[in-house]
């Protein structure tokens, strides 16, 4: 019999083809899953950045928003109260009484915002002060530079500086009279004392200070319990001249003389700030609104003679 199987031929798969079809669909599998991957890590990164940045955008406009008793609105009546109340309440032995916090409390919250608020003395007020005129500028002029610079450290809220007096308590009169005779040149009631060579007038303070338009001013210093203590005299000259130089803003200005009862304060009081200016008085607290004048006054007070060599006869 013819063997019919004599032309056939075995085809055999080497095993080496299989392996490499498998290998190559292997790599194939993971190039598109690391591609997939790679897709899914970068859309989840792009999802989160947006998240965040929205949200941070979000917080951002919401901290801007004024909220209840906060932001640029004027502090609650209760919460002047309250600050007034512990004010008054203070340990300290120099604490202003509740009946002068109040008064000046009352024009700081009639006070447009933002209100400008020029205080002489660092005081146990200071940080009331700084409260009460939360929407506006206050700023401390101090003659203890060591005592504001602790305090602007221990309170990096505070605006002080520090100003050296060259006046002496004893000197008063001798320094009204000077500064009377020199009323139409370097004492001039209208000027900018940064250019003021006048023996009251204090002209070293930084020069932001004289361009401010101060809507409220209060002396409460420097010390002037002894002869060689410089006294209140240049502040509150400086006070004064700063009230009737104003170019702009609201044309008043109230100025407040603290322990009003001390002759400096009635004296000088009564020369630069002006007796028809006097809103109201006591032992403690005087409280003054002077008017922006015209660059050209030569004299302070309406009744008061521009040469006047004299001092009024409470001295």
């Amino acid at each position: 019999m013819k063997n019919t199987n004599t032309n056939t031929k075995l085809i055999l798969l080497h095993p080496y083809i299989q392996k490499q079809g498998s290998s190559n669909r292997l790599w194939l599998l993971a190039f598109i899953s690391i591609l997939t991957l790679a897709f899914l890590v970068t859309l989840i990164y792009t999802r989160e950045s947006t998240f965040t940045s929205t949200a941070t955008s979000t917080v951002i406009a919401s901290s801007s928003t004024p909220i209840s008793g906060l932001g640029n609105s004027p502090l609650p009546a209760t919460v002047i109260n309250t600050l007034l109340h512990y004010a008054s309440k203070s340990n300290d032995t120099y604490h202003m009484p509740y009946s002068d916090l109040k008064p000046i409390s009352d024009v700081l919250r009639k006070c447009s915002s933002p209100c400008n608020f020029l205080i002489f003395g660092l005081t146990p007020e200071t940080l009331l002060w700084k409260a009460l005129n939360h929407n506006g500028r206050t700023v401390f002029i101090d003659e203890n530079r060591y005592y504001a610079a602790y305090y602007e450290e221990k309170h990096p809220e505070i605006d002080a500086y520090d100003v050296q007096y060259t006046t002496k308590r004893s000197e008063m009169k001798e320094l009204i009279v000077s500064t009377k005779e020199q009323v139409a040149n370097e004492c001039r009631p209208v000027q900018n004392l940064l250019f003021s060579n006048c023996k009251l007038g204090l002209n070293d303070l930084p020069n932001h200070v004289y361009e401010v338009e101060w809507d409220v001013i209060l002396v409460d210093g420097p010390r002037g319990d002894w002869p060689d203590a410089p006294g209140r005299m240049s502040a509150i000259f400086t006070a004064g001249v700063l009230a009737r130089s104003k170019k702009s803003g609201n044309p008043k200005t109230h100025v407040f003389l603290h322990d009003f009862s001390g002759e400096v304060q009635k004296v000088c009081g009564s020369e630069f700030l002006c007796s028809e200016n006097l809103l109201e008085g006591n032992d403690n607290l005087g409280h003054y609104v002077l008017e922006r004048m015209d660059e050209s006054s030569v004299q302070y007070c309406k009744n008061q003679s521009s040469t006047g060599s004299g001092i009024s006869s409470s001295t």
